[in-house]
């Protein structure tokens, strides 16, 4: 799979970054993310795949979206007999976010990127789009944090796993009411917070990079994204663990659903009988083969931003691969008539 698509994905997420860069700063965060849905389905349907869209996005915000059942890909046509081989298909299922951080683009703000990860038909879980309890840590801290432990603990574990005193630890928590405790018992611990306003993938895609300067992910975002930051954090070996947030209380704003007791019904109506069930990587992203792939749209830890010059422009991609056990970050410049340069940094 990573031979037949590892190029490709690399140029559905530059393609939908560039798209959605061209709105940078302009205060229109639904243009932006419409823009790079539009650029993302486009390209997807030239690939010679059939792809089923498991984690889609926009649900929460009425915004556009790549809906959940949306089949991609070449041999998803009606002539599809003419251009596949049913011998050779590849059928995989894929979790989107064209336009992660959609506020970060619309007030010119770092950290927002286009991303995807694919696996195998059955390789991503479908989260639902509900809140998810997340921790996401280096591998050397591999299956010794534990979401169920308190952030106390979690950081003395951080602290001998990583061999750092805990004041030298930096935690990134998304900037919410519902974090306030949290906050204060990282604070309180000695470590240093990290607040972000919106695009957790990054921050837990960064836990496995040295040199980042950021070594835990803690608190509540959204589901949907914690299946593709699991998805990632499996290909580097690095520490995820997901738990679905159904309590409105819990989350303060925004829940998909006005009751605990519905949100339970939804979650059983979709094959999750035990809701309190706690996943790693390995369950949220358990495909044989598992490929992500996100482009940087803003500059961020990882990527730099999409970067116009007269006639063209420049991105930067990071695609991981479990299957070669890559991290390949990738420097592209896309020419969309004669330049009069090449902008190189």
């Amino acid at each position: 799979m990573e031979s037949t698509l590892g190029l490709e994905i690399i140029e559905v997420v530059e393609k939908a970054a560039i798209a959605s860069a061209k709105w940078m700063g302009k205060g229109e965060k639904n243009t932006a993310d419409h823009v790079a849905v539009e650029a993302m389905r486009e390209r997807m349907n030239q690939i010679h795949m059939r792809g089923k869209i498991v984690i889609g996005e926009g649900e929460r915000d009425e915004a556009p979206m790549l809906y959940i059942g949306e089949e991609v890909g070449i041999c998803t046509r009606e002539d599809a007999h003419s251009y596949c081989n049913p011998d050779e298909l590849v059928e995989i299922d894929i979790a989107v976010d064209p336009c992660e951080g959609t506020n970060l683009v619309a007030y010119g703000q770092p950290g927002s990127m286009a991303v995807l990860a694919i696996s195998e038909k059955g390789g991503l879980f479908a989260a639902p789009d509900f809140y998810m309890k997340k921790i996401a840590a280096p591998p050397a801290a591999k299956n010794h944090v534990d979401i169920n432990k308190s952030a106390t603990e979690n950081l003395k574990i951080l602290s001998e796993c990583l061999d750092r005193s805990i004041e030298e630890l930096v935690v990134v928590v998304m900037d919410r009411s519902r974090h306030q405790d949290l906050i204060k018992e990282i604070r309180g611990a000695g470590a240093r917070v990290r607040l972000i306003s919106d695009g957790d993938v990054s921050a837990a895609l960064s836990c496995a990079f040295a040199g980042t300067n950021i070594h835990a992910l803690m608190g509540i975002g959204a589901a949907p994204e914690g299946v593709i930051s699991a998805a990632a954090m499996r290909c580097l070996g690095g520490h995820f663990q997901g738990k679905l947030v159904y309590d409105p209380e819990e989350v303060k704003t925004g829940l998909i659903g006005e009751s605990k007791e519905g949100n339970i019904a939804r979650l059983q109506e979709m094959g999750i009988d035990n809701p309190d069930k706690v996943y790693g990587a390995e369950e949220l992203a358990g495909g044989e083969t598992v490929l992500f792939a996100a482009c940087g749209i803003t500059p961020g830890t990882l990527m730099n931003g999409v970067r116009f010059f007269h006639g063209g422009a420049r991105t930067q991609s990071l695609v991981i691969s479990s299957q070669s056990m890559t991290a390949r970050f990738v420097d592209t410049v896309h020419m969309f008539e004669q330049p009069k340069y090449i902008q190189l940094s």
